[in-house]
């Protein structure tokens, strides 16, 4: 056998590729599209928000484009039912022989349908997410058993469940959401483009930047809170903030950042483009205690260059080595937050050294190819 075959499913398959949000499919998974299209497999992929441009760029790198009806947010037995229906009739009509998803939603009811005919799936776990993050009332702790229950259902329809952190590996395992251990395997997040993502200069000036959902579990708060008691006292000091409004249930209201806009923070919007940000921030912060997988944003930042600030947390542990390549906070402590902000706005010398630790850090374990090399291989050992 070939080193190619080794890594990747045997030539000639019919893969469907499951997301709940189109956009993330070019983001996050278009190595893997490409890499699936050269070694000979028809790749179709689904999401529930397809536009033209979208779509045309899919095609453009070999994958086929399927609307499908998903509401990514809330349970709705109805909408999540007819979900599965769909991604089922797909299957069928297409003659899908490897279902792979990622994101919840995807995750469950794609694996429940390709189980449901007999085709082999794949299920890739990018973070817990909102409903497995502790705290919270009976609503949530509702969703949480409801979603740990349907991941057991799930995960035994699924050849394959990919982690990205050991965190979450040992969590499904422990609250019974996979079963079977020898299913799991584990990746170095979904990779970042070491290329793309090159290093900038740093800004001599202490130029703090947060680029996440706006989301009270990405710890949104408690940055605008660190951030803006610093800017008190250190006025030099700015601090900015990108992502998008969710619309989920813990999102974070827009009169609650036009305050802080008016009290000094920076709010530069959805960016289509992060690197022009990253290129005048001279520190990332994600203060997150939301179950991520492995942060996107933060491989970014540390690709070009820049030392991080994050929490003690499954997912953004794995991308600081503490006081080499940044610095780990404990979660939703604006004041620990702060302290670390005022450590790295207070030393130049220090920006410049993390900062370079983070890139090696990236090279070394988040190159987008040596990820998606390793994705492959766990994919063909179900999928020959």
């Amino acid at each position: 056998m070939s080193a190619n075959e080794k890594q990747a499913p045997r030539a000639g398959l019919v893969v469907l590729l499951n997301s709940s949000y189109g956009q993330s499919l070019i983001k996050f998974r278009a190595r893997l599209i490409e890499e699936l299209v050269a070694a000979g497999h028809e790749v179709h992929v689904t999401a529930p928000d397809f536009d033209e441009a979208l779509v045309s760029k899919l095609a453009g790198m070999g994958a086929t484009a399927h609307q499908v009806p998903l509401a990514r947010t809330g349970i709705g037995p109805l909408s999540d039912l007819r979900y599965a229906l769909s991604i089922r009739k797909l299957i069928r009509r297409i003659g899908a022989e490897l279902v792979v998803s990622y994101t919840s939603k995807p995750n469950i009811w794609a694996s429940l349908a390709a189980g449901s005919v007999g085709v082999r799936s794949a299920s890739l776990i990018t973070g817990l997410g909102y409903a497995f993050t502790e705290g919270g009332g009976l609503k949530r702790r509702l969703i949480s058993l409801v979603s740990r229950l349907l991941y057991r259902l799930a995960t035994s329809r699924n050849d394959v469940v990919i982690f990205q952190n050991p965190d979450d590996r040992a969590d499904f395992l422990a609250t019974g959401c996979l079963t079977d251990p020898s299913k799991a395997r584990l990746v170095n997040g979904s990779g970042v483009d070491i290329e793309q993502f090159a290093v900038a200069p740093l800004p001599d000036a202490p130029v703090f930047l947060m680029v996440s959902r706006l989301l009270g579990t990405k710890g949104v708060r408690e940055y605008a809170q660190a951030g803006l008691a610093l800017r008190s006292r250190r006025p030099d000091c700015r601090f900015l903030l990108a992502g998008y409004h969710d619309e989920g249930p813990d999102g974070v209201g827009v009169d609650e950042v036009n305050g802080w806009q008016a009290a000094g923070l920076e709010y530069l919007g959805h960016l289509a483009d992060v690197r022009p940000a990253i290129a005048q921030a001279s520190i990332f912060v994600l203060p997150s205690y939301y179950r991520e997988g492995t942060p996107r944003s933060t491989l970014e930042a540390m690709a070009m260059g820049r030392p991080v600030i994050t929490t003690d947390m499954p997912g953004c542990r794995e991308t600081v080595v503490d006081a080499e390549n940044g610095f780990l906070v404990p979660p939703r402590e604006a004041n620990a937050l702060e302290e670390a902000m005022q450590r790295l706005a207070s030393d130049p010398s220090m920006r410049a050294r993390m900062g370079t630790q983070s890139r090696r850090l990236c090279e070394r374990r988040f190159e987008v190819g040596q990820v998606t090399q390793t994705l492959l291989e766990h994919l063909s050992a179900n999928a020959s």
